[in-house]
């Protein structure tokens, strides 16, 4: 067994005013993600955009995954064979963790205490996020996992390049590398252990990233 820093949760553009499809600015996305995890020290980065899959070749490892919007919240899915697109609020949250083990992924329930009643589904999950967004809910997503009985991960849900690996997951895989597969098998087999690196420059980050949000919400431009 080999243990690789994983961050779970990414995105490779700012914002997703278009709806399940990729664009020009995800190549770069990806490029500027990715050197930022190299820089700070992680393994690996799960590619997860809303409701569509994106991957690319690139030097450092990449897991290729989807967050899939379902009737009740978001739903992680990574591993090697990820739905290519997902149609926002077709998928009960059970149904997306099928569709994820149909594919030889893992299914995380994300950020389940920021607009998601997912975790009361029933829907047997393979793991809880600790969200880098969220970290005043770590508390609350640590009582939960064990109240469901369930393993956490973690995952920056980073959307500009600053905030990758402010949370992510150590993984226990079996073999030398983070593959997909590997990745996907320690989180269904519990093999993980999450991460939070929120210093001052995150707080600041988080500030005003909440503040964007804020603002696109009131012109209806952000999902």
């Amino acid at each position: 067994m080999t243990r690789f820093a994983v961050d779970l949760h990414s995105h490779t553009r700012f914002f997703h005013g278009r709806v399940g499809r990729p664009t020009a600015y995800d190549p770069v996305g990806l490029r500027l993600q990715t050197a930022m995890a190299r820089r700070r020290g992680l393994d690996a980065l799960a590619v997860t955009n809303h409701d569509y899959a994106y991957s690319a070749e690139t030097t450092f490892p990449t897991v290729p995954g989807i967050e899939v919007s379902t009737t009740r919240g978001h739903v992680l899915i990574v591993g090697p064979n990820p739905p290519a697109r997902t149609t926002p609020g077709e998928h009960t949250p059970a149904e997306a963790v099928a569709l994820a083990h149909e594919r030889d992924c893992a299914a995380i329930l994300a950020h389940p205490f920021r607009g998601s009643t997912a975790r009361r589904s029933g829907a047997d999950f393979d793991a809880v996020e600790i969200n880098g967004k969220n970290p005043e809910h770590e508390a609350r997503t640590r009582r939960l996992a064990d109240r469901l009985g369930l393993p956490l991960v973690g995952g920056s849900d980073a959307h500009y390049p600053i905030e990758v690996g402010r949370a992510y997951t150590v993984v226990e895989v079996d073999g030398d590398e983070p593959t997909p597969r590997a990745v996907a098998d320690a989180i269904r087999a519990g093999r993980t252990e999450p991460a939070l690196r929120f210093d001052g420059l995150q707080r600041v980050v988080d500030r005003a990233y909440t503040a964007i949000h804020a603002r696109r919400r009131g012109t209806g431009r952000d999902r």
